[in-house]
Parts: C-alpha cells; structure tokens; sequence
C-alpha cells in the first residue's frame, strides 16, 4: 500500500515535467539570454569584454522615456475602458441573465476562435473612408465628409477595447458567479440604494476578479505592437514597435534586448503600483462599508 501511495503521489509530478521543460526551453532561457545581451560588451571579433550599461544609458532619454509612458498610458486607458464596459456586462450575466447566461458566454468566446488578423481586416471596413462608420454618419446627416479614422489613435483605441475586452469580462464574470446573492438582498433590505449596494458590497467583494481583469489586460496592452502598427499607421511608437525594430535589426539585436529589460522594469513598477492603488480603492470601500 505504501508503494501504490508514493507511486500515485509522484504521478502528477511526472506529468507535469514536459511543461517544466517547456517552460524552460522557451520562456526562461531566451529571459536568460535577453539579460544577459542587454548587460554583455562583445567586441567586433566576439571576445567577451565583461558587463556594461552602456546599452541600457542609450535608452535614457526624453525620447525612449516618452515612448514607455506613452505605452503606459495606452495600457492603463485600455484596461479603465474595458473595466468600464465588462464589469456591467459581467454582472448582468452573472444575475440577470438566468437561461441565457451560456449564450451570453459562447458569443463572448466567439472571437477567439478566429484569427487575429481576420479581426483587423474586418475594423479596417468598418473604420476606413468609405466604410460602415463614415456611411452611416453620412446617412444620418451627421457628417458631410468622410472621417480619417484610420491611422489614428482613436482606431488603436477601438481595436485594442474590442480584442482585450474578453479577458477583463471573464474574470469579473468568475467573480461576481460565485457571489452571494442573500448579501445584496440584505443590502437593500437595510436602507441601502442600489448604486450604494454596488459601491460598498459589491465591488469590493468582486475585488479578486477586478484585479485579474485589470492585469490581464493593462500588461499585453503595455507591449502590443500588431495592433498600434496596423490601425495606428505607425504615426505613434509604443514600446512594443521599438521593440520589434531593434530586434529586427541587423545589428542592433543586443540593443534591442536592452530596451526590453528597460521597459519590463518600469512594466513591473507600474504593474505593482496598478495592484497597490486597486487595493487601496475598493478595499477602503468594502472596510468602511463593514464597519457601517
């Protein structure tokens, strides 16, 4: 009996070793080898010359600093603009949508079964001179001349809420299922309106899934380079197309290497504050609602 339980306590291990591997192969030792260039000095004939900053201090600059606030900014609007959206979708399918809850939720996973591009393409219809937008603004009398929509910040914008919104529903959605509907009752039961029900009991009670939402979108958006390059029109770099043009590069991979250690520093720094500020906005909530 001793033998089965060690062989079967050491079966999920065994499992999950070609995962380890992968990992390793393909997530930790190129990590390894973008470190270690960014930090490298190679001389023209390829001797090691010891470690240097000196690839790092290129980026040190108004310029590229402008570029990573820039993607920021792009980040963090995104994530606001899908919470926004998602957490009212994700609540009338978590308690209003009864039956059609599982409908709700295929239609949501629905883009995901198709490609990437066929995405953009269709937005690029829609957003062009003479598509769906600018005819129907011209129908309604709203406009005489077409919108220049493409190539813009605002088409980034309506791309980037339209793919990342999913991955902010689904987890508030997770969230607020499992949440205890008797608490809400109760709520209203005492005097308390809905919008102050949902300020001070739900949303902090939803606080786990907020924050996954929040994360699963602000860091991809931090580094997205198909989607600012396609519909932006490459007027406006973020850290992703910087990326990508060093890497790309010919002789600038090592440099490229350094800026994305550079980024991912302050990506790490700003994602730690991002989960300091939720904490301190919706927790502050939810104590100060318990103690009411």
């Amino acid at each position: 009996m001793k033998f089965t339980s060690k062989k079967s306590s050491e079966f999920p291990f065994i499992v999950g070793i070609p995962a380890i591997l992968w990992q390793i192969l393909l997530f930790y030792l190129p990590l390894v080898l973008i470190v270690g260039t960014s930090f490298i000095a190679i001389s023209d004939s390829g001797s090691l010359e010891g470690f240097t900053f000196e690839k790092i201090g290129v980026f040190l600059n108004p310029t590229y600093i402008r570029v990573i606030l820039s993607s920021v900014l792009l980040g963090l609007a995104n994530a606001t603009i899908c919470f926004c959206i998602a957490y009212p979708l994700a609540y009338f399918m978590a308690f209003r949508a009864h039956k059609f809850k599982n409908l709700l939720l295929f239609l949501l996973l629905i883009p995901f079964w198709t490609n990437f591009l066929l995405h953009v393409y269709a937005w690029f219809f829609v957003l062009e001179r003479n598509g769906f937008l600018n005819n129907l603004l011209k129908t309604l009398g709203l406009i005489q001349d077409s919108i220049p929509f493409m190539n813009s910040l605002f088409a980034t914008m309506i791309m980037m809420v339209y793919y990342y919104l999913p991955f902010m529903v689904l987890p508030i959605y997770s969230s607020l299922e499992k949440f205890d509907y008797k608490l809400i009752e109760a709520s209203l039961d005492l005097g308390a309106g809905r919008f102050k029900t949902l300020r001070r009991i739900i949303l902090p009670l939803s606080l786990g899934g907020i924050r996954a939402g929040f994360f699963l979108v602000y860091i991809p958006s931090f580094g997205e380079f198909a989607i600012p390059e396609l519909m932006g029109g490459d007027k406006q770099m973020f850290v992703g197309s910087v990326v990508a043009r060093y890497i790309l590069g010919d002789q600038t991979g090592s440099l490229g290497a350094a800026f994305t250690v550079l980024s991912s520093v302050i990506l790490c720094v700003s994602s730690i504050l991002l989960y300091f500020v939720l904490n301190l906005i919706f927790k502050r909530r939810g104590s100060h609602a318990v103690k009411n």
